[in-house]
């Protein structure tokens, strides 16, 4: 039995190592092997710009790898785009043969008729909170542009960030995790 574990992160500012020990608790309390992590600092709401979840996507349809199980912490981790987007990544992964397990949302592992009900409606609040973050952030840059304040970069300034190109990362079973 393959598992694989999707961790992310909205920005660079925040760490996925806090989703880890709960995906890693999980995997050993149902006797499942080490995950294969694949994690990243991308929003969930902007579309190809999850580049790992793209990359697992990839090689389970190429055949290149074969998880059973995708585990993630929280629905809203894989998309915040509503209901048909998160339906149709549940679903992409599981015509690989990739069960999709949630470990906030216990109930997205049993199948049946309700299972796709609470999924939507789990995948309706994740959209319905990041349309309000986004309202309460343009009206603060409203509000700051009002008061005269210039928002954004420094004229002439440029990215100094280096993307990477990221491996899957086993992580061991009662090792401490590797700060990505």
């Amino acid at each position: 039995m393959n598992t694989a574990a999707y961790l992310r992160v909205s920005t660079d500012q925040q760490t996925a190592d806090n989703q880890l020990p709960a995906i890693l608790e999980y995997c050993k309390a149902h006797n499942m092997p080490e995950p294969v992590i694949y994690s990243e600092n991308e929003s969930a709401w902007r579309r190809g710009h999850q580049t790992e979840l793209a990359r697992l996507l990839r090689e389970l349809r190429t055949g290149r790898r074969r998880y059973e199980y995708l585990i993630v912490w929280s629905l809203d981790r894989l998309s915040r785009q509503g209901i048909a987007a998160t339906l149709q990544l549940i679903d992409s992964f599981e015509v690989q043969g990739c069960k999709v397990v949630s470990i906030q949302e216990s109930w997205i592992a049993e199948a049946g008729p309700m299972r796709e009900m609470f999924a939507s409606m789990a995948a309706w609040a994740a959209k319905f909170e990041s349309d309000r973050r986004s309202e309460r952030t343009k009206a603060g840059l409203l509000k700051a542009r009002a008061a005269g304040v210039k928002l954004g970069r420094p004229k002439g300034s440029k990215d100094t960030r280096k993307r990477l190109k990221k491996r899957p990362v086993v992580y061991r079973l009662g090792s401490p995790s590797v700060n990505r």
